[in-house]
């Protein structure tokens, strides 16, 4: 499979059915009690593949009224690999289904926080390939 058709799998529609807007209030409302108490929102999006990988990014957009500080969102990594209501490892088995025969999903992992603009940081979720059979 070429890599530029992977984008046909998963253009936003689908991004927001493995991520959807509610899972960013569920997170703050289990982080904080209050789900208006969190800084951003959480989206899922497609950014490409290169070899045997495909790439994810999971985009942090600043709510009005609220500071999308460096400093909140640097361990955020660390803290989304493990927190079961972001649930990393679901989104990747929800990836895997997506790409049926045409490749499995092997290890991933979560890149350092990137300052996009003042009011949007992505966090990039990298997920290796592996051909079917292997």
């Amino acid at each position: 499979m070429r890599n530029d058709q992977y984008a046909i799998l998963f253009p936003q529609e689908i991004c927001r059915k493995i991520f959807p807007p509610k899972r960013t209030i569920d997170f703050f409302e289990a982080l904080l009690g209050d789900a208006d108490e969190g800084s951003y929102d959480i989206e899922l999006q497609y950014a490409g593949a290169s070899g045997k990988q495909i790439n994810f990014d999971l985009l942090l957009h600043e709510r009005p009224g609220h500071c999308l500080a460096c400093n909140l969102t640097l361990g955020l990594p660390q803290v989304f690999s493990r927190h079961p209501i972001i649930n990393i490892a679901g989104i990747v088995d929800e990836i895997d289904q997506i790409l049926g025969e045409k490749a499995i999903t092997g290890e991933w992992n979560l890149g350092y926080t990137q300052q996009r603009s003042n009011a949007m940081h992505a966090i990039p979720l990298a997920i290796e390939l592996e051909e079917p059979g292997t």
